[in-house]
């Protein structure tokens, strides 16, 4: 067990470095599911594992071992009752999986009345970064590791609709005004003071920018870096796209509270139409052919990964 500041060192701490490559796909134990009704859930479950597994044995490169474990594991959220490890994915059901874990953990009755602020802000959850090595890496070997992921240009378009479509006091101030100031010709004094009003096509000419004028963000960063699914080897991988039942199934394989049920709600901006393949489509419009391909590369590994078909 190493102090806090060599447990924070850049250099990789070699006993870690090759432990999860190739990641061995061990069976999920199904023992807590009660009822027939998962058959199907649980068979396309099975197939997305085989095909990261697959995907991973094939792509899988040496240079990704240099990243440290403490960075790899910084997203990933701890639930130590039923020993649960949640990898956030944002714009893909994350605000009520934080909620769900809450509840698991006893800090919460009902995954209903939490608020927004609560789930983000509130720093109920601890991460798993925040453990020891030995810590980390006992949970890493013996907890059930989930990950939900989106079709990667929904979550984008998600993503920009949140935080550019509505007031926000940090992405306009930060992201907006930087994107403005570097993107738009003859931008007035208003859109430069406020950061409000960005386009979608300024979003994607940031997003594309390799001198980009701000950092990245999780909203829109590549799940592949933030969870590392070829490094991590997940249990249980579920999409936004059948979010309901791969978060109820999950949680029966976990042994949750019987009446605990992943919940409905949309988390903010209840009135919005969903971000759906039709929105998307609207969106990919304002940009041109080129500008299109080039962010489908963006998010090429995703694509891949988790078997997505190419818009």
């Amino acid at each position: 067990q190493l102090s806090d500041q060599q447990k924070m060192s850049e250099s990789p701490l070699s006993p870690f470095r090759g432990l999860y490559l190739p990641p061995a796909l061990h069976p999920l134990n199904k023992t807590l599911v009660k009822g027939g009704k998962w058959k199907d859930v649980d068979s396309a479950q099975e197939k997305r594992r085989s095909f990261l597994h697959d995907f991973c044995k094939k792509y899988n490169s040496r240079k990704q071992l240099r990243t440290h474990l403490v960075h790899l594991v910084s997203r990933i959220y701890v639930e130590d009752r039923h020993k649960v490890l949640y990898c956030e994915v944002p714009k893909a059901g994350c605000s009520n999986w934080k909620r769900v874990l809450m509840v698991l953990n006893g800090l919460a009755a009902s995954a209903h009345n939490i608020s927004h602020d609560d789930v983000h802000y509130g720093k109920h959850l601890r991460k798993l970064d925040s453990y020891d090595l030995k810590g980390i890496y006992t949970r890493l070997n013996t907890y059930t590791k989930t990950i939900f992921v989106r079709d990667p240009m929904e979550r984008l378009v998600s993503a920009f609709r949140d935080k550019f479509e509505h007031p926000n006091s940090y992405y306009h101030p930060v992201f907006g005004k930087a994107i403005i100031k570097k993107y738009r010709h003859n931008a007035n004094e208003e859109a430069l003071k406020t950061g409000s009003g960005v386009k979608f096509k300024e979003f994607i000419q940031y997003l594309l920018d390799s001198h980009r004028p701000v950092g990245m963000d999780i909203h829109w960063e590549q799940v592949s870096k933030l969870c590392y699914p070829c490094l991590i080897n997940y249990d249980f991988i579920g999409k936004f796209e059948t979010l309901e039942e791969d978060a109820n199934y999950f949680l029966q394989l976990v042994g949750a509270p019987a009446e605990l049920k992943f919940p409905k709600f949309k988390d903010r901006h209840s009135s919005d139409e969903r971000t759906s393949a039709e929105v998307v489509r609207q969106y990919l419009k304002e940009l041109s052919k080129e500008e299109r391909q080039l962010t489908y590369d963006f998010y090429y590994l995703d694509y891949l990964m988790f078997n997505y078909t190419s818009p």
